[in-house]
This record gives structure tokens, sequence and C-alpha cells, in this order.
């Protein structure tokens, strides 16, 4: 008798213990996956950004589950195309496989929501590819502008006073735009001497264009929005400088539309709130700095084409942004020093148009005076290549249509200071979003 008691009570505490290690092992939104769609997904997918749904509540996830499992999975979302073995960036976009293990876990056994008053709390809905805080000044082209619904590509320049009323520095630059089907990419530039503003409207092949191009810009890149682009932060102390009642000028591509529409895109301004010692400087290698060969693309061939700059300066750099269009299938970047030390600086293996991003370091990358910085693009202009805008293919060189070919290399730098590659921008990026926080700044 004692003896079968005693084979029901371990029965008995063998299931209590079960059952216990069951529900530790239950999965729930609120607990677990809710900080993962916060941190990876959410940053996209909530009002006002570039995602096409929302991805926030328990809701909107779970009707969502399966889709959120594929483009996971097979690495679609999120966007990152960069090499992480080649080198990993401050604004990185990868889910840690422990996370996505979690997520298909939860999927699996059933989308438990758990209790809501577990819910997280302060979590960085606008952390990662997004600004930490609000912006200081925001302008909206002057007028909507109308797309025609006549099936071609419009590139147009855009006027936008300023009316500073004394000199700044901004520490990041964000491109808004209105109608995001068709904004195909812009480019900001600067004036300073006020005798452009009559280009607002003008088509790229308008006469008078070219004579306002006459007039030297204070800044010819400020900043370029691409499809998957987000605003880089400059490191504390450093900025890009805004000159008193600046115009800013925009260089505007339009995607073709088969119905009458209209854009009035807006650009957010962060100015500077502390000292800034250091400006920030463009430099950009387009396809004038091909040294290999003319860059044409002959119909059904693959080319690749290298570009060689050298530095004549130390110099250390924040960023970097590939840009090709349909035709491109990778892009490689890397700086050589005059004793032949190797900088890695960009590996995009797979080209893909539609998510183009301007690559943050997680330190400033130091490149020597006397260093070269070579970036070899290849480019796809066969029939394998399903995004070919020709079909059959055509010979294709240098323009700034779609269905032309451009290969550029932009990068954001500042003058070289002693101790610059220990500077830790994950770390102070992290602090500027906590103290944004605890001063309501976001």
């Amino acid at each position: 008798m004692f003896r079968t008691f005693c084979t029901i009570a371990i029965v008995v505490l063998h299931a209590n213990q079960a059952f216990t290690q069951d529900q530790e092992s239950v999965l729930t939104f609120y607990e677990d996956i809710q900080p993962i769609i916060h941190t990876h997904c959410t940053p996209c997918h909530q009002p006002g950004k570039s995602g096409p749904f929302d991805l926030i509540t328990y809701e909107d996830v779970a009707k969502r589950a399966d889709f959120i499992s594929y483009v996971t999975a097979t690495k679609y979302m999120p966007p990152w195309q960069a090499d992480p073995s080649y080198r990993t960036f401050l604004n990185e976009r990868i889910v840690p496989e422990e996370e996505l293990e979690k997520l298909y876990k939860w999927i699996s056994t059933g989308l438990t929501k758990g209790d809501e008053k577990n819910k997280h709390k302060d979590l960085p809905t606008n952390f990662g590819p997004n600004p930490y805080r609000k912006p200081d000044v925001s302008y909206r082209m002057t007028k909507p502008f109308n797309i025609p619904g006549n099936q071609t590509e419009e590139f147009r320049f855009f006027n936008i006073p300023t009316n500073l009323p004394e000199d700044t520095y901004v520490e990041a630059i964000e491109f808004i735009p209105d109608n995001k089907r068709y904004v195909h990419h812009s480019r900001i530039m600067a004036d300073t001497t006020n005798e452009i503003r009559g280009i607002d409207g003008l088509s790229e092949t308008d006469p008078k264009v070219y004579d306002y191009q006459t007039k030297p810009l204070s800044d010819e890149f400020m900043y370029g929005w691409v499809p998957g682009n987000f605003p880089v932060f400059y490191p504390p102390g450093t900025g890009k400088k805004l000159y008193a009642n600046t115009d800013i000028i925009l260089n505007m591509h339009y995607a073709p539309s088969s119905v009458d529409t209209t854009d009035q895109s807006t650009i957010n301004f962060y100015f500077n709130k502390g000292k800034v010692d250091r400006e920030v400087y463009t430099l950009g290698l387009v396809e004038r700095h091909i040294v290999d060969k003319f860059f044409l693309i002959k119909a059904n061939t693959r080319e690749s084409f290298r570009i060689e700059y050298e530095i004549e300066n130390d110099i250390s750099l924040i960023s970097v942004q590939p840009h090709m269009h349909y035709l491109g299938e990778s892009f490689i970047a890397h700086a050589i020093t005059k004793d032949s030390v190797e900088i890695p600086l960009i590996n995009i293996p797979s080209w893909d148009f539609n998510w183009q991003t301007t690559y943050q370091f997680k330190e400033l990358v130091k490149v020597p005076a006397g260093s070269r910085i070579i970036a070899k693009a290849v480019f796809d202009n066969t029939m394998g290549n399903p995004l070919n805008p020709y079909i059959p293919p055509r010979d294709v060189t240098y323009g700034w249509g779609t269905k032309d070919e451009m290969m550029n290399l932009i990068m954001y730098y500042v003058k070289y200071r002693e101790g610059d590659e220990e500077i830790d921008l994950v770390k102070l990026r992290k602090e500027k979003f906590e103290s944004s926080k605890v001063t309501g700044d976001q």
C-alpha cells in the first residue's frame, strides 16, 4: 500500500513539474515577441513611416504571422543588403537567429497573447533607422507638383527658401516623400546666392536650368534619398553647415504614372544641440572616376567597372552609400593604404534597387593620406536579369533615368583627429536616445 502511494506521489510530482516547465516555456506576445517586433519591424511599420502597414499591436502581428514568418525566413525582411562578414554597421537591420527561433516557435505554437500587464513599455519604436527626436524645423515644397498621368518619368528642380536668421549646423537631414509610390529619389543641395529661385518646378531638360547651374552651390550633396534610406545622425561635435538664408534645392525624380497625381514632399532638419567644432563634408565618387573603361554596359553582357580615388589628407569616414539602378548586380568598396593595408568599407553581393541605404560605421574609419579608395561594381544587362528594363536588352550608359545606369559611392567624412578610431558611435547613439526620453525630445 505504502509503495503504491509513493508511486502515485512520484507520478503526480513529475506531472506537476512537467506542467510547470510547460507553463514556463510558453512564449507570449507581450513578454517575448513584442520586443523583437518593436526593435526590428516597428521602426518602419508605423504611421508616417515607409512600411505599408503597421506592426505595433498584438492584433497587427497576429493577423500577419505567417507572412512575417515567410519574409524573415527568406531574409527579405528586414531589408539589409550589406554582407556582415565583410563589415558591420551602426544602423544594421539584421534579426539575431535566436530571436527568429523564438518568433517562429511563438507562431507555430498558437500565437499566445499573454497578459497585457506584462507589456513592455518605452520600447524603441523610433530607434534604429529613425530619428531619436523630433526635427527642429520642417520645410515642405512651396506648392504641390502635378505628376502627369502620361507614363513618362519626370525630373524636376524645386527651390525651398529656409529664411534662416543665422548660420547653424545640422546633425541630420531627413527627406519625407509625400507620394511614396512615385517619388523615385531626391538629391538635396544648398544655395546661398538666392539667385536660383527661378528654377522652382523646372524640368531638367528646360534650357533655363543650364543658366542656373552656373551658380556655385554651397553644398552640392547635402543628402540623398533613395528607396530604403534613412537619415544619418553625425557624431557628436560634428555637423553639416547650413548658412543663414540658405535656399534648399531639390533635384527630384518621379517614376512614370498612369494617373494624374501630386507630390509635396518635406525636408526635416535636426539642429546640433551642443558645440560643433568639426564640419561634415561629402565625398562623391561617380562615373567620371571610373578608371578601367568607358561606362557603357553593352546589351547581353555582364560588365564590371572599377573606380579609384586617392585621398590627399587624413580623413575619418562616417558613412558610405553605394548607388546603382536595375542592372546593378553587386558592389564592393575598400581602401588601400600606402602600406598596402586593406580597409573594408562595404560589400553588397546581391544588389537590390528597391532597398538602398546610407550605411553608417560603428566607429569613425580612418583613411590615411595617400590611400586609394577602390570600388568595383558588376552590372547584368542580359535576359537573365529579371529586372532588366529592356527586353530584349539594349546598350545602356550613364543617366538619371531608371532605365539608364549609375555607379556612385557617396561618403560623409570629417578631417581626421587623433583618437577618432576609438569613438564608439553605437554607445553614443544609445546615449542620445536615452537622454531624449529624459528630456522629452522624442
